[in-house]
């Protein structure tokens, strides 16, 4: 005779896995199941190069922290000591802090190589044309076509359009004072600082003093 209580008396105890799939999708227990990983789940930096190799963009330490149950300067701390130890071992990639989050990338030694491999042999650069006008609004943000038009001294809407549709530049709104029908402003995007590898615009080379003031520009558009 077996000396656990019985908790259901008169029913048969069946223990195949699949005698009480109504308890199993239960959302509640899912719920409490995955709800508290910090004390069961891997070492936090283990779980932190979990979900960096799979983010398509940089994420920052709080969502990090959120997602891992750990305080945001433990997560830091971890995320700085991985970015370390992997350039001190010489790996074939490296962990930034760019754009207001972390990801992977190719260490740059590597990148003649890796592009090879992704390209192989097509061209995706941009054309000087859209560099220069890429610059003209990294430096000048936020900016209007026409005054982009103006520093460049030709039409810049078709390359505008190319760095658009490539997630380079955005739409930051109109003209003040001007209503609807105001210029619509561009600035650039944090896919543009996520590829220059910056955190933000304050960290881009010291190039403004060399381009026109914008008040000179109206005045050379209007004469």
């Amino acid at each position: 005779m077996s000396d656990q209580p019985d908790e259901h008396p008169g029913e048969p105890f069946d223990d195949r896995p699949d005698a009480h799939p109504a308890a199993e999708a239960r959302p509640e227990v899912q719920l409490a199941h995955l709800g508290h990983l910090g004390d069961e789940g891997p070492a936090l930096r283990t779980a932190l190069e979990a979900i960096l190799m799979v983010v398509d963009e940089p994420v920052s330490e709080v969502l990090l922290a959120q997602v891992t149950e750990r305080p945001t300067e433990e997560v830091l701390e971890a995320l700085r000591s991985l970015a370390v130890e992997y350039d001190e071992s010489g790996r074939g990639f490296e962990l930034r802090q760019v754009a207001g989050g972390w990801r992977y990338y190719t260490r740059s030694s590597c990148t003649a190589y890796v592009e090879r491999f992704v390209l192989d042999g097509q061209q995706a650069r941009l054309t000087q044309a859209a560099l220069e006008t890429l610059a003209v609004v990294a430096y000048r943000q936020p900016v209007s076509r026409a005054r982009v038009s103006a520093v460049r001294g030709v039409n810049v809407d078709g390359v505008m359009r190319t760095l658009v549709a490539r997630g380079l530049v955005e739409e930051a709104g109109r003209e003040e004072g001007l209503g609807e029908g105001g210029a619509i402003l561009y600035r650039t995007t944090s896919y543009f600082l996520e590829r220059l590898g910056l955190r933000s615009i304050d960290e881009l080379p010291d190039l403004a003093p060399f381009l026109p003031e914008l008040d000179a520009v109206d005045e050379v558009a209007s004469a």
